[in-house]
């Protein structure tokens, strides 16, 4: 099965409600997101978080990311800083935890491959 959308499909598409974001350490940050492809295996979609700053953890799995809305950084508990915006690809393994600082609203494509 192949699936393959437009950057104007991944801007316009309506996303779900997810809710609050847990953890987070400033502001109210809400995700939504809309998943298109799940396997079991692998899972892709579009996914949005507005501003605040929360923890992220990969466990279990790896996401492979590409941003095409908003600003912030990620900081990775090793304190490498990837500043985020359209057009940055960024990979998190397996085992990966650190901080999102999101300033303006996000909104990424991803794949989230599981390893266990």
């Amino acid at each position: 099965m192949s699936t393959s959308v437009s950057l104007d499909d991944v801007l316009g598409v309506e996303l779900e409600l997810i809710g609050p974001k847990p953890g987070a350490t400033r502001g109210d940050p809400v995700e939504s997101g809309i998943e298109l492809v799940n396997d079991g295996l692998v899972q892709t979609g579009v996914w949005e978080v507005t501003p605040g700053t929360f923890p992220g953890a990969k466990v279990g799995i790896c996401e492979l990311m590409h941003f095409v809305a908003g600003r912030g950084t990620i900081t990775s508990a090793d304190g490498t800083v990837t500043r985020i915006s359209p057009g940055v690809v960024m990979f998190t393994p397996d085992g990966w935890r650190g901080t999102w600082d999101v300033e303006e609203t996000v909104r990424k494509t991803y794949v989230i491959v599981r390893t266990r």
